[in-house]
């Protein structure tokens, strides 16, 4: 039986829970990151004026606003763009977050600050929150599943990709003689807030092996494992969930 997250204290087993059974309602709409990057030519971090996707979203009016009763409301608008099964899929994404954090979803009625969900170039999304309404793109048809879904969400919330973490050279080498050379920046090392979290290949934000490769080639490898599998989450890992708690979350006791 799946637990709801309604202002609680979890225990990291009762969250171990959480994600199994967020994992055990992924259906066909599930699409890995391999597949995604392939259909997307490019970088899936819009860059608004004034503001460089290659700063940290640790600045407070990057993140949105936790309400007096715990929880961070995200209110929302969906494009009339998308069938009823693409809205479904949508919507799935939009409630997973429900079991698992604080991060409330909401649909827009007035709020200064929303997210405008349409089907625009490719699948992208702002990092953290911009001011107002901004886009999450989610291509029809090419961008709408579950896993494309919560990536988008987690850059709005604030969240970068794996790859680029401040502590990556110690877990992937990057090869930028395979990465097409408009692609480059996406593999950048970031300055990141890490929340004390390990590195994670099964995180639903890490690029596959072969992402934007020029030539076919692996345009990053595991290390020191070679073998390991990466870039192929069909939904948020454990440790994308515990940044979520850890970032906007102050009822969970999981420090």
């Amino acid at each position: 039986m799946c637990l709801k997250f309604i202002n609680r204290i979890y225990s990291k087993r009762s969250l171990g829970r959480l994600v199994r059974c967020t994992e055990r309602k992924i259906k066909k709409d599930d699409m890995p990151v391999s597949t995604i990057i392939q259909s997307n030519k490019h970088a899936d971090i819009a860059v608004s004026t004034g503001f460089k996707n290659a700063d940290p979203c640790t600045a407070r009016e990057c993140k949105w606003e936790r309400s007096t009763d715990g929880l961070v409301y995200v209110p929302y608008v969906i494009s009339n763009q998308y069938s009823p099964d693409e809205l479904k899929v949508i919507e799935r994404g939009l409630w997973s977050f429900v079991d698992v954090s604080c991060i409330r979803f909401v649909p827009h009625e007035g709020q200064r600050h929303f997210l405008y969900i349409k089907s625009h170039s490719g699948c992208y999304s702002y990092l953290g929150r911009q001011g107002g309404g901004q886009v999450v793109s989610l291509k029809r048809p090419g961008c709408v599943y579950h896993r494309t879904v919560q990536h988008e969400l987690l850059h709005a919330l604030g969240f970068h990709h794996e790859q680029n973490r401040s502590d990556r050279d110690k877990h992937i080498k990057i090869l930028f003689e395979n990465i097409k050379p408009a692609q480059r920046h996406n593999f950048m090392r970031r300055e990141t807030n890490n929340l004390a979290t390990p590195y994670d290949y099964k995180s639903v934000m890490h690029y596959s092996r072969k992402a934007f490769s020029r030539n076919n080639e692996p345009t990053m490898i595991p290390i020191p494992d070679r073998n390991v599998v990466i870039g192929e989450a069909r939904s948020m890992s454990r440790n994308d969930i515990l940044r979520i708690n850890r970032l906007y979350c102050r009822t969970l006791n999981l420090y």
